[in-house]
């Protein structure tokens, strides 16, 4: 009996044991477990303390591209890593390497031999390999968009073998590096140190690492693209800056007549051009221009019209002889599908004309009192001509002519460009030259301020909330 109750206290107390040693085994791996968490956890902020110090250094695309790989050695102990990025074509090409990693593809034989600076020649065979999508474990990844881990890589009928022991893989985490919906490439880390095999939770890092990665890509070309903007807007105030300065004052007056003028680029800067030009005390030029295109090309192209128009015109009693100088001059200058078309007027308050000139412009408004009926009439006047630059001279001069009106008190002259005229509204109708007409009819009595204020104001009524799509140059001129 005594022996029977020593039996079974036995067998409890070894029951005991085993169950103690039990829990602390799994104290231990639990301990174990929260260690490699902890550890993972530091080693992803460490590597997103990297990329944000990257970010703060202003790298290049590249030389991202290189901390990135760089980062991934440090916070996973691999011995070398790679990026894959897509190219035309669906390939796929490494752009960015640490460290021996293997190329994707057996090495030819002969290179082989070129092993000696092993680093730098693995780096020239991966930056210069293309491989379709969908081949090897980088192309895999790139084509399902999902990680793959090969823990054991040496077993692996899909890893190229090499036949230098430095090339062989042992193991391999391959992770895409996407953000939202932008894949900005493949991240491949191969050969942890002391010759173990990489684990699922080192993948699950490796994860958390390329999405950092991505996210670092995202932010560098956002980045870049601010600094860029920043730049444009600096050079486009540099140019809209010196456009304005071209642009002749308001202050100008001339005995005689009542002028305005108003500008309106569709973009920062434009391709319109207005000018005047003082020939004599009884004589003024009046110029409206409108280059082809938009933006700065069209407006350094207004830029030499305006000047070598202003050196021109004082040498010449004939609008259309100033223009023949002009397009003689600019044609040299003028190349492919950009030209320019001008309206160069000149008025003589003396003789009471405007002689003008019209090298393929929109033709001229003139409003004057009918004498027959005292009743206040608008015209289009007509002319020949060809724009400058468009043409040779001879076709040119062929072309282009002088005509003459009367110009007495009381007599409204309006010089405008296509974005007047050409402004659609919101069903594609556009404002055209009758509304022009009729708004500057209605308003024959007030100055030449007014009379562009209220133009404007029915092109606004006109084209509601419709994009402004043209530069806007209207320039009128009263006779008092």
């Amino acid at each position: 009996m005594h022996l029977f109750l020593i039996t079974c206290l036995l067998l409890v107390a070894a029951g005991l044991g085993i169950a103690l040693f039990r829990l602390r085994g799994n104290a231990d791996i639990l301990e174990e477990e929260r260690s490699r968490a902890f550890q993972d956890r530091q080693r992803a902020l460490d590597f997103m303390h990297l990329m944000a110090e990257a970010l703060g250094e202003g790298l290049s695309r590249q030389e991202l591209h290189q901390r990135i790989v760089h980062a991934s050695i440090l916070c996973t102990g691999a011995l070398s890593a790679c990026i894959f990025e897509r190219t035309a074509g669906d390939m796929m090409r490494g752009v960015a390497v640490e460290g021996l990693f293997p190329p994707h593809r057996p090495l030819p034989d002969h290179v082989k031999g070129k092993l000696t600076t092993r680093a730098k020649f693995i780096e020239q065979v991966l930056r210069s390999e293309e491989f379709p999508i969908g081949e090897g474990i980088a192309g895999r990844v790139a084509q399902t968009g999902r990680g793959e881990l090969i823990a054991d890589a040496t077993r692996d009928p899909r890893i190229v073998r090499h036949d230098d022991p430095n090339l062989l893989v042992r193991s391999v985490i391959a992770v895409p590096m996407r953000f939202r919906d932008r894949f900005f490439g493949v991240l491949v880390v191969a050969n942890p140190v002391d010759n173990r095999l990489f684990t699922e939770m080192e993948c699950t890092l490796m994860q958390t690492l390329a999405e950092q990665a991505a996210l670092a890509l995202h932010n560098a070309e956002f980045l870049n693209l601010q600094i860029e903007r920043g730049q444009l807007d600096l050079d486009l105030s540099i140019a809209s800056g010196i456009q304005q300065m071209l642009l002749p004052s308001q202050s100008t007056v001339f005995p005689g007549l009542d002028l305005d003028a108003r500008y309106a680029p569709a973009q920062r800067v434009g391709g319109d051009l207005f000018d005047v030009i003082v020939l004599s005390p009884t004589r003024l030029g009046v110029v409206v221009a409108d280059v082809s295109g938009k933006g700065i090309g069209a407006s350094l192209y207004m830029a030499v019209c305006r000047t070598n128009l202003r050196q021109i015109a004082p040498r010449h009693g004939s609008p259309s002889q100033a223009l023949i100088e002009l397009n003689r001059t600019m044609g040299a200058d003028i190349h492919g599908e950009i030209y320019v078309t001008v309206l160069y007027a000149v008025i003589d308050i003396v003789a009471n004309t405007v002689t003008f000139s019209r090298a393929g412009h929109e033709l001229p408004l003139f409003a004057r009192r009918d004498p027959s009926t005292g009743n206040y009439l608008t015209h289009l006047v007509r002319s020949e001509g060809m724009p400058v630059g468009l043409v040779p001279d001879d076709i040119f001069t062929a072309a282009v002519e002088d005509k003459v009106e009367p110009f007495g008190p009381g007599d409204t002259f309006v010089l405008y460009t296509d974005g007047v005229t050409e402004a659609p509204n919101e069903e594609e109708k556009e404002y055209s030259s009758a509304r022009l007409a009729d708004v500057v009819r209605a308003l024959h009595m007030r100055p030449a301020r007014e009379i562009n204020d209220g133009v404007l104001e029915s092109i606004r009524r006109f084209t509601g909330s419709t994009v402004q799509r043209d530069d806007v140059t209207l320039v009128t001129v009263k006779r008092s």
